[in-house]
């Protein structure tokens, strides 16, 4: 069995990649970065390090690299005689990506089996976002090429922090992992993964990831650089910030019991453990990681206007989640194109227009006045600094 796996970062080489060779699968990596792809080539085993409690270190081998970017067609024969394609690019790189899965998949034997095709990405939905820009890259012959592949959407959930110097390709992550994937396209016939969940229905299991790690994870990270702390860890230990981050995950907690049915009582736990994940020492992450493009995390599906609008609509509390949509609109960073975007645009454009055009709420929206007014509250601030 083969296995591609588009995106070599920390990711891709220390989760996806990891359960894929666990499963037993000759793993090749697809990236654009050169020396990452010659570092990968270079070495026969990397370390996936497991830090903190119950950790372990777990040894891959049995891989290789493609330059997407040097030579497509390589890649391209790479996803020909794949049994699984994964990736780990972020969600505006899947449209970069779908034309060497075009390419493979016009080239694959009429004998062989369909091709499952899985983006293992932070956003909802993300497969089929995949075969939507699959679809638009294969033009007319779309049916034929879509007929010969399994597309299934997953959620993935596993804290990578930024990686120590001189580490190369081995790959520091949390004890910690998820990894939920929705069965119904199999039809019975499962890939075999290791660790992986497969359910009947996906999308309760993608927000309650979503809208439970990725807020939390972006509401500390906000909150904590709005106080000047450095680590994801450090800021929780303020209570302060811990108790704004538990006010806003209590409130996405109601909308998943509201929206989904889950049980209060499971998401309690749930966002304890959550909670947990982030305290733990072991794993150095820092605020600027976790906080960068903050453009993208106030977006309308994204991890706060998302549960915020649908905690509107259905009567909920969402002042805690607005509270963090204004923690994020103070994050400042000089490496980051979006922060500073976003700062730019704080100063120069009306705060009802740029409300719109950052969170995509219209102005109809229960929930736009308050998010409208903490736009109004950093343009004031940058205003009179």
């Amino acid at each position: 069995m083969k296995a591609v796996q588009f995106g070599a970062g920390n990711i891709g080489r220390g989760f996806v990649g990891l359960l894929l060779h666990e499963g037993g699968y000759d793993l090749v990596f697809s990236d654009v970065a050169d020396a990452l792809v010659d570092a990968i080539n270079g070495v026969d085993e990397y370390t996936v390090h497991e830090a903190g409690p119950g950790g372990v270190d777990r040894v891959v081998t049995g891989f290789r690299a493609v330059n997407s970017r040097v030579d497509p067609d390589a890649a391209a024969d790479e996803v020909a005689t794949a049994d699984v394609v994964t990736t780990a690019v972020g969600p505006t790189v899947l449209r970069f990506v779908a034309p060497t899965i075009v390419a493979g998949l016009t080239r694959r034997s009429p004998d062989a089996g369909p091709l499952t095709i899985m983006a293992c990405e932070n956003a909802i939905g993300a497969t089929d976002l995949l075969r939507a820009e699959i679809e638009a890259s294969a033009g007319a012959d779309a049916p034929a090429l879509l007929a010969r592949a399994v597309f299934a959407n997953t959620a993935v959930d596993r804290i990578v922090p930024a990686q120590p110097e001189g580490a190369g390709v081995d790959v520091t992550v949390e004890p910690y992992f998820e990894w939920t994937i929705e069965s119904g396209p199999f039809a019975g016939r499962l890939p075999r993964i290791p660790g992986a969940h497969f359910v009947d229905d996906l999308a309760p299991f993608i927000e309650r990831k979503l809208f439970t790690v990725n807020t939390g994870h972006a509401a500390t990270a906000y909150f904590g650089a709005r106080a000047g702390i450095e680590r994801i860890s450090d800021a929780l230990a303020e209570p302060p910030i811990a108790a704004a981050v538990s006010a806003a995950l209590e409130e996405t907690s109601a909308v998943l019991a509201r929206v989904h049915g889950l049980d209060p009582a499971d998401l309690a736990e749930y966002r304890r453990t959550i909670l947990d994940r982030f305290r733990n020492p072991a794993l150095v992450d820092t605020v600027q990681r976790v906080g960068r493009q903050p453009l993208r995390k106030i977006s309308r599906h994204e991890r706060f206007i998302g549960p915020a609008a649908l905690a509107a609509e259905h009567g909920l509390p969402t002042e805690a989640l607005v509270g963090a949509v204004a923690a994020a609109l103070d994050f400042e960073d000089a490496d980051d194109p979006q922060a500073i975007e976003l700062q730019q645009l704080l100063r120069t454009e009306d705060a009802v227009a740029l409300t719109t055009r950052t969170t995509g709420l219209e102005p109809e929206h229960p929930l736009f006045p308050a998010v409208q007014a903490v736009f109004d509250a950093r343009k004031g601030a940058l205003g009179s600094a």
